[in-house]
C-alpha cells in the first residue's frame, strides 16, 4: 500500500554515504510512525497553512525593517549634511540640491513645465495690437473670416434645402 517507487534527492553528499550504508535485506520505509511524511492533501494543506503569513508577524518584521531603514536614512542624511560644502582631497566642492537654492529636478515633466512657464511669461510681455493701425487690422480681419465663414453656412444650408425637396425614390 502506497507508493511503489521514490525519488530521493540529497541536501548533502553525506546523506548518499548514509543511504549506501543503510542494509539491503528488506524494503526501506521513508514514512514511519515516529517520522510521518505528509503526502497527498495533507501535503497540500500544509504546504498552504506554512505559505500564509501571519499578519502580527509580518507587521513585526515590516516595523523593524523600516526602522533601520530609517536609521540608515538618518545617519547618510548627517554623514551629506557634514561633508556638504567642504572640499575633498582635490579641492573639489559636493554641489547637491540640498541647500540654500536646491537645484531643479532633472526629469522630463519638470523640463515640460518649465518650458510653459517660460512660454507663459513671453506671450505676457508680447504686445498684441500695439499700435492703433495693428489693431484695426485685426479688427477687419475677424471680421472678413466671419463673413467668409457666413457664406460657407448659407451655401451648406442651401444644398440640404436642395437635397430635403429632391427625393428620387
Amino acid at each position: 500500500q502506497g507508493f511503489q517507487v521514490a525519488y530521493v534527492v540529497f541536501k548533502k553528499p553525506t546523506g548518499v554515504q548514509a543511504a549506501k550504508a543503510l542494509s539491503q535485506d528488506g524494503p526501506l520505509l521513508i514514512s514511519t510512525e515516529s517520522h510521518p511524511v505528509k503526502t497527498g492533501i495533507s501535503k497540500w494543506i500544509a504546504d498552504y497553512e506554512a505559505s500564509v503569513v501571519n499578519p502580527r508577524e509580518l507587521k513585526a518584521e515590516v516595523d523593524t525593517f523600516m526602522q533601520d531603514y530609517d536609521k540608515r536614512m538618518a545617519e547618510e542624511e548627517a554623514k551629506a549634511a557634514k561633508e556638504e560644502g567642504v572640499p575633498d582631497k582635490e579641492g573639489w566642492v559636493k554641489v547637491t540640491r540640498k541647500g540654500r537654492k536646491p537645484g531643479l529636478p532633472r526629469t522630463e515633466a519638470a523640463n515640460l513645465r518649465l518650458l510653459e512657464r517660460e512660454k507663459q511669461k513671453r506671450a505676457r510681455k508680447e504686445l498684441l495690437n500695439f499700435y492703433a493701425w495693428q489693431h484695426r487690422e485685426t479688427k477687419r480681419e475677424h471680421i472678413a473670416q466671419l463673413r467668409k465663414k457666413f457664406e460657407e453656412d448659407k451655401q451648406r444650408i442651401a444644398l440640404m434645402r436642395a437635397q430635403r425637396k429632391f427625393r428620387p425614390y
